[in-house]
């Protein structure tokens, strides 16, 4: 049997409308964490959200996954109001993996991956030839094929990262949610990470540190500041010297480095005087 897989443009059409955040914010005691975001993720591309420390990249990814919900706005999935769908409905579509997940529970490489095949199984019932099929390819992209008998707990930092990940795409999602991925991992295994993610046909977004990286794998970047959008756009458009300095607070020159306009931001040290 031949197994054709859908292009990117063929994942556009078939995802209609995909997920989105209208006007949503999210308020926390006295603070907004996120303030009147509008974000619209666009189907089979991949969306670098990024910002500062504190700037709400993780608050919205959470907010896109449904596991916060927002004090105002709406998020939709297919034009259907998130909180509307079931858990289990949601977790055949969404997959999200955050900055740090841990277990207690004496699981294998193997058994942790196979966690993301639970929203395609029904209640007790035996894995199957796909759900063996998506854990093998998995482990495969994320380079952990040879880990899968070994205990999670053994594991480096860099490692757990990539078993997470490897367990969202077991998942299968057409919508994937990282929130940095890239955290604990040496160069290698970041640009192979992105590269995976980047060529996936399905929609993602994630939230980035590394303005290289993201200008280098993401089509579509927002960047975030004290919880409101600042800049959205192409990694050539956004990426000016002024928005880095606006809200980084650090000089930089940006230079693109492809035909297709990708920038290259090198960042300048500073010195007492402000002169270069």
């Amino acid at each position: 049997m031949t197994t054709t897989v859908p292009t990117r443009a063929g994942v556009e059409g078939l995802l209609h409308e995909g997920l989105a955040a209208r006007r949503v914010s999210r308020v926390l005691g006295s603070a907004t964490v996120v303030d009147d975001v509008t974000l619209e993720p666009r189907p089979g591309r991949t969306t670098g959200l990024l910002g500062p420390n504190g700037s709400g990249k993780t608050t919205v990814l959470r907010l896109l996954a449904g596991l916060l919900r927002p004090t105002s706005g709406t998020v939709t999935l297919d034009g259907r109001p998130l909180a509307d769908r079931a858990r289990r409905d949601r977790a055949r579509r969404l997959a999200h993996v955050a900055q740090q997940a841990d277990t207690q529970l004496p699981l294998t490489v193997g058994e942790v991956v196979r966690l993301g095949r639970i929203p395609h199984r029904r209640l007790l019932s035996d894995t199957t030839r796909a759900d063996d099929e998506a854990v093998r390819e998995a482990l495969a992209h994320t380079g952990m094929a040879d880990r899968e008998h070994q205990r999670w707990q053994t594991l480096s930092g860099g490692e757990r990262q990539r078993v997470q990940i490897a367990r969202a795409l077991a998942q299968r999602p057409r919508e994937l949610l990282l929130d940095e991925p890239t955290n604990h991992l040496d160069v290698r295994h970041q640009l192979e990470l992105l590269r995976l993610v980047a060529r996936r046909p399905g929609t993602t977004v994630v939230a980035l540190h590394d303005l290289n990286l993201a200008a280098m794998f993401c089509d579509h970047v927002v960047v975030l500041d004290r919880g409101r959008i600042v800049g959205e756009g192409t990694p050539g458009d956004v990426l000016t010297e002024e928005l880095i300095a606006d809200v980084y607070g650090v000089r930089a020159r940006v230079r693109p480095v492809d035909p297709d306009g990708r920038p290259h931001v090198r960042y300048l040290p500073p010195d007492r005087d402000g002169a270069e």
